[in-house]
């Protein structure tokens, strides 16, 4: 049996393409490739160059860690582990609700990838909350944006990273919006797609976000 035998074989949800009638050729056209990648290659352009800069700031980081390890000690000390932990569970949470939303959504679940994207906008919610008491503890220490170099990448980093949550929680409320439609065509699923990878790329920046400023600054 050929490549294209076997794949003819496989029945797919009628959600997989869009309104595309009862044509056998249109049928064939419309059912994706498996070897393609979930999103646009323009998501995954931009995911590239904006881990790139993420990336850019953890070395300068590092760097500067190394160049003076004790004041970086002295002030991550300060930090709220037990919030940064929490927040880092919350955020690996979500990501895993991501993943069954979107396989409900391709499966034509709406109702049940509602209720589970309406979680994952919650757990956004609660990691917003705890940067906020996070953010006023700090503030109210003393401790601001030009304090010194370990705080200056902190606000930096995790405000940088708070607004990619909010970016990605309104993702996620257009996509749960799109569950209200009932049918899950080409572009909808694409764009679940791109708003999952991009979750997923948040929650990625997080943990290594925790891992540098919260675990690594006392080693």
């Amino acid at each position: 049996m050929t490549a294209s035998g076997s794949f003819d074989a496989i029945e797919l949800p009628a959600f997989v393409w869009d309104e595309i009638g009862s044509d056998p050729e249109a049928v064939d056209q419309a059912k994706p490739d498996p070897s393609d990648a979930p999103g646009e290659l323009g998501l995954w352009v931009f995911i590239l160059g904006d881990m790139t800069l993420f990336g850019l700031f953890f070395a300068v980081f590092l760097w500067e860690n190394r160049r003076d390890r004790i004041a970086f000690a002295e002030s991550a000390a300060h930090l709220h582990r037990s919030i940064g932990a929490v927040n880092t569970l919350v955020l690996l949470l979500s990501s895993y609700l991501v993943v069954v939303a979107l396989h409900a959504y391709r499966r034509g679940s709406m109702a049940h990838a509602r209720v589970v994207l309406i979680g994952v906008l919650g757990c956004a919610m609660v990691f917003a909350a705890l940067k906020a008491v996070e953010y006023s503890a700090a503030i109210t220490s003393g401790h601001v944006v030009t304090s010194n170099m370990f705080w200056t990448f902190y606000f930096i980093l995790t405000g940088i990273h708070l607004l990619h949550v909010l970016i990605g929680a309104i993702l996620v409320t257009l996509w749960c919006r799109k569950c209200t439609d009932g049918k899950a065509g080409t572009t909808a699923t694409r764009f679940s797609e791109i708003a999952a990878v991009y979750w997923h790329m948040v929650d990625l920046l997080w943990v290594v976000i925790f891992t540098l400023l919260y675990v690594g600054c006392y080693s």
